[in-house]
C-alpha cells in the first residue's frame, strides 16, 4: 500500500496537473502540505500484534478533511468502515465520484478464515454476512477497480458489474539483480550453501507464513537451504521460537526500499504460501530482482507465475512446496532468473498502472457522477481513503 502510494504521488505531481489529498493512519493528527501534495495523517492505534500497522477508526475525522478539502474524486482502498465514510461524504456531495479499489477478498481471506478458526462450521454465518456488506457497500461506487480477472469476476458473480482491471507496477531501477549483495548471507549469520530463500510480507494467518517455517523442516539439511522472512505480524514471535534450532533469519518490517531490493536481490528463490493473494507485489518485486518462485496454484499466484518462472502447489502442501523448491534449486534457476526479470521488464511499470487508472478508470467514475447531478464533468481533483 505505502508503495503505491509514494508512486502515485510523484505520478501525479510530474505527469498531470492534478491536486493529490492521501488521508493515511498515522501516531498523531498532522497534515502536511507540498505544493499540490496534501498528506493528512489520522491519529490510529498500532493493530495488535502488528505495531507497524495501523487502522483508522475516527471517521469523523476523515470526514472532517473530506469536508474541507471537498474532493472531486476519492479513492477508497480499505475494505472497512472508511468506504462509507466516502458514501456519506457523497451523499452531502453528489458531485462527488467515488472509485474503490478492490485489492483483498476479504470474505475469504479475513472474514471466513477467522469466523471458522473462532465458531467452528457457524462461523459460515459471517462469510454470507461479509459478502452481503460486499454488494452492498461496493455498488454504490461509480467504478471499482480490482487487481485481475479472477476477482473481477468475483465480485461480477456478487452484483458488482461497474468494474475495470489495474495491474499494479514495480519499480524496475531499484528491483533488479543489480542490487545483488554477495555477502548479504553472511551478514545474516545464515549457514549453508544451498539455496537462499526468501519471503517478504506480514507474518500472519491470512499469509500462511506458519507453512514456510513448516517447509524448511521439510528440507533435507544437506540441501544447505536458508530462510530469510521480512516483516512483521501476530506470528512472527511464535515462528521465531519454532524456528530456533533452523536457519531460518527474522530481519522484522522493513521500511528502507533500497534495503528491501537488496535483500531480495541476495536471495536466491522467493517463497509464498498466501492462497488469498489478488495481485502479489511482492512476487512481482521479487521477479523484478531475478527470482524464481515458488508457491500456491490458488489466488492471483497462477497469473504471476507462469510456467518457467517457478513451480506452483497445491494450498497448504508443505510437502509439495518442499519438493518443489528443490526441484528449481536444481533446475536451471538461473534461466528462470533471467526470464522472472525479461517477464516483469515487459507487463508491469507504474506508468502503465497510473496511466490506466487517470485516463480510463477515474474518467468513468467521473462522467457517471456528472451524469448523477446532470451537471457537467468536474475537474479532476484526487483523494485517496
Amino acid at each position: 500500500m505505502s508503495t503505491y502510494l509514494r508512486e502515485k504521488r510523484d505520478y501525479v505531481l510530474t505527469r498531470t496537473p492534478h491536486h493529490l489529498l492521501q488521508i493515511v493512519p498515522g501516531p498523531q493528527d498532522r497534515v502536511t502540505v507540498n505544493g499540490r501534495h496534501i498528506f493528512a495523517e489520522v491519529a490510529a492505534d498500532p493493530v495488535r500484534g502488528s505495531p507497524n500497522y495501523r487502522f483508522i477508526l475516527r471517521t469523523r475525522a476523515v470526514h472532517a478533511l473530506l469536508a474541507e478539502y471537498r474532493p472531486d474524486l476519492i479513492e477508497s482502498l480499505c475494505p472497512w468502515v472508511l468506504p462509507w465514510t466516502a458514501i456519506q461524504h457523497r451523499r452531502a456531495f453528489p458531485e462527488t465520484a467515488l472509485v474503490a479499489g478492490y485489492r483483498t477478498d476479504f470474505p475469504n481471506a479475513h472474514v471466513d478464515r477467522v469466523a471458522r478458526d473462532l465458531f467452528g462450521p457457524a462461523g459460515r454465518l459471517f462469510y454470507w454476512l461479509s459478502l452481503g456488506y460486499t454488494e452492498m457497500t461496493y455498488r454504490e461506487f461509480d467504478e471499482v477497480y480490482t487487481l485481475g480477472e479472477e476477482a473481477r469476476a468475483t465480485l461480477r458473480r456478487r452484483g458488482i458489474t461497474r468494474t475495470d482491471v489495474l495491474p499494479l507496477g514495480v519499480d524496475t531501477v531499484s528491483f533488479s539483480p543489480a542490487a545483488r549483495d554477495p555477502d548479504y548471507r553472511r551478514q545474516l549469520g545464515l549457514p549453508g550453501d544451498g539455496p537462499l530463500l526468501v519471503y517478504a510480507g506480514r507474518i500472519d494467518n491470512e499469509k500462511r507464513a506458519d507453512r514456510l517455517v513448516a517447509m524448511m523442516r521439510r528440507l533435507p539439511r544437506d540441501f544447505g537451504a536458508a530462510l530469510v522472512m521480512i516483516g512483521d505480524g501476530k506470528l512472527r514471535a511464535q515462528l521465531m521460537q519454532q524456528a530456533a534450532d533452523l536457519p531460518v533469519a527474522f530481519t522484522g518490517f522493513e521500511t528502507d526500499r533500497a534495503a528491501l531490493a537488496r535483500a531480495l536481490a541476495s536471495s536466491d528463490i522467493y517463497v509464498s504460501a498466501m492462497a488469498d493473494e489478488t495481485f502479489g507485489i511482492s512476487v512481482i518485486e521479487a521477479q523484478a530482482a531475478g527470482l524464481p518462485v515458488v508457491g500456491v496454484a490458488s489466488g492471483a499466484m497462477p497469473a504471476r507465475v507462469p510456467a518457467g518462472l517457478g513451480l506452483l502447489g497445491p494450498v497448504d502442501d508443505i510437502a509439495a512446496m518442499a519438493t518443489n523448491v528443490q526441484a528449481v534449486w536444481h533446475a536451471n534457476c538461473a534461466a528462470m532468473a533471467r526470464a522472472a526479470r525479461a517477464h516483469v521488464e515487459r507487463h508491469f511499470s507504474w506508468d502503465q498502472t497510473f496511466a490506466r487508472l487517470f485516463n480510463t478508470i477515474y474518467p468513468k467514475a467521473l462522467a457517471r457522477a456528472a451524469t448523477r447531478v446532470k451537471q457537467p464533468e468536474p475537474a479532476m481533483a484526487l483523494a485517496r481513503v
